[in-house]
């Protein structure tokens, strides 16, 4: 039957869902079934666009198939590829923050991150004046060019993420070809190409929910509890972004003032993430922050708070229900080693105390009316940038 192995896939995934170490109450159930049916949204979408010879980008995260801790402020795209094969990539460049390239050997695993074999930003391509480009990989080559680069061995996917500090800002696009399958079409459908399609979407939708309940005990968990690490290269992640990672347990009535200085780095961005280990609701909430987004103080830092009740203040992140989560800060277009000192000092208060902690409290606030602009703004931002 063809459909067997998926309904089985489903029914595994579910077990594991309802069983996760996390589920403490009717929200968190509830979210982990949105959850799994995102994942079985993608996994169909990843399976039938699986072809290496006529590849195309594809979003790999959206508000409604979320994973990995998709990051509010990027869209992702990417294309399944060969390692003996050359493809071209075209497209324009945005005015977004950034836009770079990474090229994967494989997938997630429960067991394992897969190697980036190379990752770079555009600042390592030739751009034309109108902001037009043309990209090659394939194989290794002498003679390839600015714009050529190589295939390391086992090259499976190539990841291409376009990064919004301003979310109105205008995108970009881009396109990938086989070089020398343009103008050609696939040949006949093979009889099980469906029943292979099915089995792959089976296998992927298992190994995600594995994975990524798995991928925080390696990176996150281990910490102390209200902590933030200091800035470190992102693990699997591009060649020139830092993060810093932790974990939050809060009370109703107790806040996180997350304090840290205003990079000169092009993005600079703060998100909260639920113990499913994908964003929070980033449309109708503020539970991601980014420079362009976040009030500086007059010092040159930015404090974040992160409570469920209301304190008031401009750069409050919502809880959301969570009392539970994932803090995460990234860095990206770094154009130096960070330290330290460019990372965050975090203090849990009670929220009735942060007119006393915050030194610019008085310049912090901000009333109802505000609020509601800044989520409307929020809205229409990603209506246009996000769901298409």
């Amino acid at each position: 039957m063809l459909s067997k192995p998926f309904a089985d896939a489903i029914v595994e995934a579910e077990q594991l869902i309802t069983s996760a170490p996390h589920v403490q109450t009717e929200q968190d159930l509830a979210e982990g079934y949105d959850y799994l049916a995102g994942m079985i949204r993608q996994a169909l979408s990843s399976a039938w666009s699986f072809d290496k010879d006529f590849p195309f980008f594809i979003r790999s995260a959206t508000p409604y198939t979320k994973v990995g801790l998709d990051n509010p402020d990027t869209l992702y795209w990417s294309a399944r590829i060969r390692d003996d094969a050359e493809y071209v990539v075209t497209g324009r460049r945005g005015d977004t923050a950034d836009l770079s390239f990474q090229v994967l050997n494989g997938d997630y695993t429960p067991a394992d991150v897969p190697d980036s074999l190379s990752a770079f930003d555009d600042r390592d391509i030739e751009i034309a004046a109108d902001g037009t480009f043309s990209l090659r990989f394939g194989p290794p080559k002498p003679d390839g060019g600015p714009n050529y680069f190589a295939l390391g061995p086992r090259a499976a996917m190539l990841l291409v993420r376009e990064v919004f500090s301003d979310w109105t800002a205008t995108p970009g696009s881009i396109r990938i070809e086989r070089v020398d399958g343009v103008g050609t079409a696939p040949g006949p459908r093979p009889a099980n190409l469906t029943e292979k399609r099915m089995n792959a979407a089976a296998k992927s939708v298992v190994s995600q929910i594995k994975t990524f309940l798995a991928f925080p005990e390696w990176f996150y968990l281990k910490l102390p509890v209200n902590t933030m690490t200091e800035p470190r290269l992102t693990p699997g992640g591009l060649a020139t972004q830092y993060s810093s990672v932790g974990h939050y347990d809060l009370a109703d009535d107790r806040a996180l003032v997350i304090t840290v200085p205003v990079s000169e780095a092009p993005y600079q961005g703060f998100q909260l993430g639920s113990m499913w280990y994908i964003s929070m609701d980033f449309i109708n909430h503020q539970t991601s922050l980014n420079t362009h987004q976040a009030q500086h103080d007059p010092d040159g830092k930015i404090r974040f708070v992160v409570s469920e009740r209301n304190p008031g203040v401009v750069n409050w992140l919502e809880c959301t229900g969570h009392a539970r989560g994932y803090l995460q800060i990234r860095w990206q277009r770094t154009s130096r080693e960070f330290t330290p000192a460019d990372g965050p000092v975090v203090g849990e208060v009670a929220v009735d105390e942060l007119p006393k902690v915050l030194p610019y409290y008085e310049q912090n606030t901000v009333t109802d009316a505000q609020w509601r602009e800044r989520i409307a703004a929020r809205q229409r931002a990603v209506a246009d940038r996000m769901l298409g």
